[in-house]
């Protein structure tokens, strides 16, 4: 076998790829912004003019046993990209084909959080364990869930879409998919952004950090932490809120697989405790007494990149 894969990460903003070897390091990896080419294949072009400097350094095509992709809608089956919402390209791209056409390697795709969901699994906290659930708070919620040691692919590749289960039925509209009430609105970084701009408009006499900040432009989730840890007595009621309906939604997911534990990742765990806490109450508080005090939760050890690269290149050494 070539000593070498290839992983690459498709995000929203920023595409991550990466060189790793057998044992799982990262040799070398680089990123582009996903969304600044109007084309699918102007994308791809770039993609390659970056990559094969760094596939030529790694002794060559034939040192390199494939490419794997983790991808929004991502379908493992067919190796298309499927109606993405936070990508430009619409409607069904045929994205491992193109790619392979385009390096003349093997090519594999899989759902972004899948590819996270194999890293840890392959290199990272939940090394050794056959089930468990890997979430990703982001600028969405992303979820691979893993029983049996495989990944749950359902009969269509789609299966584990977690972040679009509702949690707040008739709550608040999902601008990408016309739900409303859905996990990824409450619990993702846009989400802590919305829930920002509504307990700051329902609580117009307390005295907040985060009115310093203009309402369209700066507050983010990082501003929201800032003002947390300095005590903000609204951004930590952001956080209370978040952790709820996050806790809340991974007791019905515990109750839905039984995993050993439940992997943590993405911008928004750097919030610490401050999410973590409400979220692991809320947790057990909805939990039936069998599953209760069972489940970990945990914080991935991997680098939120260097997660879904190392995953995404294990597909092509499966």
């Amino acid at each position: 076998m070539a000593d070498f894969a290839i992983g690459i990460d498709i995000g929203g903003t920023n595409t991550k790829f990466g060189i790793v070897d057998k044992s799982g390091h990262i040799l070398k990896q680089d990123r582009l912004l996903t969304n600044s080419h109007e084309g699918v294949q102007d994308f791809i072009d770039d993609l390659y003019d970056k990559l094969m400097p760094m596939i030529n350094e790694a002794g060559g095509p034939g040192n390199i046993t494939g490419i794997g992709i983790g991808a929004p809608n991502g379908n493992y089956y067919t190796g298309n990209i499927e109606y993405a919402a936070n990508l430009k390209w619409r409607g069904i791209i045929p994205f491992a084909k193109m790619v392979s056409e385009k390096f003349h390697l093997p090519v594999k795709l899989t759902n972004d959080a899948n590819a996270a969901a194999m890293g840890e699994m392959m290199y990272g906290c939940a090394k050794g364990m056959k089930h468990f659930i890997t979430i990703t708070l982001g600028t969405g919620v992303g979820s691979g869930i893993v029983i049996d040691g495989k990944i749950v692919l359902g009969h269509d590749g789609f299966a584990g879409e977690l972040g679009h289960t509702v949690i707040r039925p008739g709550g608040r509209l999902h601008q990408g998919t016309g739900l409303r009430g859905s996990l990824e609105s409450y619990a993702s970084a846009t989400g802590v952004r919305e829930t920002a701009l509504e307990l700051l408009a329902e609580n117009p006499n307390v005295e907040s950090l985060l009115r310093d900040y203009s309402i369209n432009d700066l507050i983010t989730s990082q501003t929201v932490y800032e003002c947390a840890i300095k005590g903000d007595k609204i951004a930590n009621e952001i956080f209370e809120t978040t952790g709820k309906i996050l806790g809340e939604a991974l007791a019905n997911f515990v109750m839905f697989s039984s995993p050993e534990a439940i992997v943590l990742f993405g911008g928004l765990t750097k919030a610490s405790d401050l999410i973590m806490n409400p979220t692991k109450q809320a947790m057990e508080a909805s939990l039936i007494q069998i599953f209760k005090n069972k489940v970990k939760l945990l914080y991935s050890q991997l680098q939120e990149a260097d997660a879904a690269i190392l995953g995404a290149s294990a597909l092509v050494r499966e």
